[in-house]
């Protein structure tokens, strides 16, 4: 397991999974994130400006595919040399650029861009902090650009479920309806274009080996094994998510500023 000075107990999810070895933190998983790709319809030379870009996957694997200029923000200044080492690595230092920001003063980002992504970042958010986020997105959009949101999905039992996830994620996972979403677009000047929901299978075992491989996916089970901390806490978070299974899930959209 990645050497860390990270305090499992206390950690939020998204770390404690991160920490074991999980690239793909996205609720609907490695084919959500191209279905919203697929709506993006990304042009070479277009600009992306990703939110919490982390170690810079998604931000490399963007710049690779579809020959766009990313512009990653993350607030962890260690996430953030980790992820220069790797733009460096892939020899993409002249597309990518992974730079310490915090997505709640978007403001400090120069320029506009033709798509801002953001991936299990509103959800874990109150609704005012999330209707702020959305304003700054908002003015980092060029005129008609699109914003591309994965988050999780509440069908029912919102209360409860943002209650039982605060509590197991160790952060404040508020995810809303679907009608609750398109709300909080239209309310920040979007225009919604395209929707999708689906199941969420953060921590199934079929799921963990699609979106990561089968080498990396055999790495990741192997550290939560071996490791009682981590075993531990991830237990107790699929424990709520299959408690919720049939209200839990993601939802994708692809909205316009208007």
């Amino acid at each position: 397991m990645p050497q860390t000075t990270l305090h499992v107990e206390t950690a939020t999810g998204h770390q404690v999974m991160a920490a074991a070895g999980k690239k793909i933190l996205r609720p609907g998983g490695k084919a959500a994130t191209q279905q919203l790709c697929q709506w993006a319809n990304f042009q070479p030379g277009e600009t992306v400006l990703e939110l919490a870009a982390s170690f810079g996957y998604s931000a490399i694997a963007l710049a690779k595919q579809y020959g766009v200029t990313v512009v990653g923000i993350e607030k962890n200044p260690e996430s953030v040399a980790r992820a220069q080492a790797n733009v460096q690595a892939a020899g993409l230092e002249a597309q990518v650029q992974i730079i310490e920001g915090d997505i709640f003063h978007l403001e400090q980002v120069s320029g506009q861009f033709d798509y801002v992504l953001a991936e299990a970042i509103l959800t874990m958010q109150s609704q005012p902090v999330k209707a702020k986020i959305l304003q700054g997105v908002r003015d980092r959009l060029k005129p008609q650009g699109k914003f591309l949101s994965h988050e999780l999905l509440a069908t029912a039992h919102e209360a409860n479920i943002h209650r039982d996830l605060a509590a197991a994620l160790r952060t404040n996972s508020t995810p809303l309806s679907p009608a609750h979403w398109m709300e909080l677009y239209e309310a920040a000047g979007f225009r919604v274009l395209h929707h999708k929901t689906g199941a969420m299978g953060l921590l199934n075992p079929v799921r963990i080996i699609q979106d990561e491989g089968l080498k990396d996916a055999l790495q990741f089970f192997w550290n939560v094994a071996t490791q009682p901390a981590v075993r531990d806490r991830l237990h107790k978070i699929r424990q709520v998510f299959q408690q919720y299974k049939q209200e839990l899930g993601y939802i994708i959209v692809c909205v316009e500023r208007i």
